[in-house]
């Protein structure tokens, strides 16, 4: 029974093998060693070597360190001999950069772009600092110019001034430029001359009215009539010192409250030599510079129905700008030889009415009275005043001096 069954005991354990999940990767790593052997011993084999040449022929060991007495060959052809290949190092091998492409459209950036000075950086600061003091001096000549209201002012003269746009248009655009700062070198002073009726004295109403509105202060407006404050009987220095006093109050008073005055002088061609003397010595720039912000405004008749007004298109017309410059250079060399202030004015002149301007005098004279502005009680009152005729034209003598006193007496 001892040896003929066997023992059910499990035999004694010998050494252990690996499990088969380590034998295969190393399995792999030996035949890649191969590989990598046989592939080097192919490239240190001369061309005429190889498996077929015998297989008997030796094979280099695929050890580091063994000796090679075939290395002094060269694998290929080349102009070289054996010894100067091992003196030769391999070159390395550049990596070219790659070109970078900018689209036409784009700008290019400078890898090393020059730094701004300080100096051009302080440049520019000046310049932006400049262009904003000049903006806003701009904007502080408009505030200045809607102070007056200039637009209204011109407004309420087309309305209610008959026959006369020229003028109209020149007075206003002499007092938009002079009104356009408050500090001036020197005043303004405009001379509006006409023949009698043609509405000057209503344009100094007119102006007079408009800056007490919009000064919001009487005291800054000064109208002056030489018939009424300086007759005939009463001495022409006292009259001097008069106005003198009347126009330094205004003059001072509009300086403290930084506004612009307005003195009209009426029915200039009256007053003395002394007073004219006075008006001059106000343009002196001797004057202390309050005298300088004023505008000064001075109606006159004289003998400028030489050139008759028109209300057709061709007063617009070259040849008629050419004769209201003429008609302005020939009254300013007449007037000087009276006295050297006119040398200083700017001269406008009032050009006679024709009849169609004297039909709507009466028109808006009768609206102001309330009655009813009629066309034919109208022309029938204008065809009572005497007229001018020129080249079939009819221009009115004493222009709408005489409409309030016709419209009273009636038809």
């Amino acid at each position: 029974m001892d040896g003929s069954q066997p023992s059910l005991e499990p035999a004694a354990a010998g050494p252990s093998l690996p499990g088969p999940s380590v034998i295969a990767p190393l399995r792999a790593v030996v035949r890649l060693r191969r590989r990598v052997c046989l592939l080097r011993k192919r490239r240190l084999l001369p061309p005429g070597t190889g498996s077929a040449s015998g297989a008997g022929a030796p094979r280099p060991s695929c050890g580091s360190g063994a000796p090679h007495a075939h290395l002094d060959q060269p694998q290929f052809f080349t102009f070289d001999g054996p010894a100067e290949l091992p003196s030769r190092t391999p070159r390395k091998r550049r990596r070219r950069s790659r070109v970078v492409l900018y689209p036409e459209t784009s700008r290019k950036c400078r890898p090393h772009a020059e730094r701004r000075s300080r100096a051009q950086r302080c440049l520019l600061l000046l310049v932006a600092i400049v262009g904003f003091q000049v903006l806003n001096a701009i904007e502080n000549l408009d505030d200045n110019a809607q102070r007056y209201d200039l637009d209204g002012l011109e407004k309420a003269l087309q309305r209610a001034v008959f026959g006369q746009p020229g003028a109209v248009g020149r007075i206003v655009a002499l007092l938009r430029d002079y009104l356009a700062t408050h500090v001036h070198s020197r005043p303004l002073l405009l001379a509006l001359h006409g023949p009698s009726g043609v509405g000057k004295s209503h344009v100094g109403r007119l102006l007079a009215r408009h800056f007490r509105a919009v000064l919001e202060d009487g005291a800054l407006v000064l109208q002056y009539h030489a018939r009424h404050h300086c007759p005939e009987p009463r001495a022409a220095e006292d009259c001097r010192e008069e106005l003198a006093g009347l126009v330094a109050d205004v003059v001072a008073r509009a300086e403290v409250e930084e506004k612009t005055p307005i003195v009209v002088l009426d029915e200039a061609e009256l007053m003395p030599t002394a007073l004219l003397d006075e008006l001059h010595s106000f343009l002196q720039p001797q004057r202390a510079h309050h005298f300088h912000n004023a505008i000064y405004v001075l109606l006159s008749s004289n003998a400028s129905r030489a050139l008759p007004a028109s209300s057709d298109g061709d007063r617009a017309g070259v040849a008629a700008v050419q004769a209201e410059e003429d008609l302005r250079a020939g009254l300013r060399s007449l007037l000087v030889q009276e006295h050297p202030l006119w040398q200083a004015a700017a001269i406008v002149p009032f050009l006679l009415l024709d009849k169609r301007d004297v039909v709507n005098c009466f028109r808006d004279e009768m609206a102001g009275e309330g009655f009813f502005p009629e066309q034919a009680r109208a022309e029938l009152l204008a065809a009572q005043l005497s007229y001018y005729r020129v080249a079939g034209r009819e221009f009115a003598v004493t222009g709408c001096k005489q409409v309030v006193a016709r419209l009273a007496s009636g038809p």
